[in-house]
């Protein structure tokens, strides 16, 4: 993929944005975050853990361990950079805030968020959706086809798109972990080597993290 002129032929740096809760951080986030980093022409990947996440229904594990499983999760991972200002923002995190202050502190730079299907199939629920599209090229993931899957995700069809609207595709291996199949395997005392990094792995059962009470 070439990388966009600034207006003055030079190339436009492109820093990728990534955010999530990572509660916890699994394997198909590494992979995505490294699809990323190899596909989109990244300088680098900014990978953003979520502070207080308003449409999250159930209460997040707490910043700091949240915080500390991602840089355990990416820590091998070159291009990555963990961005703790959502964590340390008070109030509701919201992505259009993170993209509003990046572009003032780096106004030259090409911001691309990176997120699947299904949030950008959701993207009109979110905070300020138009304003996102207008401060960043939209990078939606695409995952290996399984059966029963839907249909890929198609922008034209998001209600109210405003023109100049940006988006480019990432392509995924079928992964089909989740976060919350985590939390129950760790709260049967399962072992997670298969579904996160062996840092994470080790993180969660030393701190004893999402265990009944």
């Amino acid at each position: 993929m070439s990388t966009q002129s600034n207006g003055e032929g030079q190339p436009r740096t492109r820093i990728g944005v990534f955010g999530g809760a990572f509660d916890p951080p699994h394997n198909a986030h590494v992979a995505l975050a490294a699809a990323a980093l190899a596909q989109l022409d990244l300088q680098e990947l900014r990978i953003f853990p979520t502070g207080q996440a308003w449409h999250k229904a159930r209460a997040l594990t707490s910043a700091e361990d949240r915080l500390a499983m991602t840089r355990l999760a990416f820590q091998d991972l070159p291009g990555a950079v963990i961005d703790t200002r959502e964590v340390l923002r008070p109030g509701p995190t919201y992505t259009l805030d993170t993209l509003r202050e990046l572009r003032e502190q780096s106004p030259d730079v090409q911001w691309v968020l990176v997120m699947g299907e299904d949030q950008a199939r959701a993207l009109p629920t979110w905070n300020g959706w138009q304003g996102i599209l207008a401060a960043a090229i939209v990078s939606v993931a695409h995952r290996a086809p399984q059966t029963g899957d839907a249909a890929r995700f198609d922008a034209s069809a998001l209600p109210g798109l405003p023109a100049g609207a940006r988006f480019e595709t990432l392509e995924l291996p079928a992964m089909d972990i989740s976060a919350t199949e985590i939390r129950e395997r760790a709260a049967r005392g399962k072992n997670l080597s298969a579904l996160v990094p062996p840092a994470v792995a080790r993180y969660i059962d030393q701190h004893h993290l999402y265990r009944p009470a």
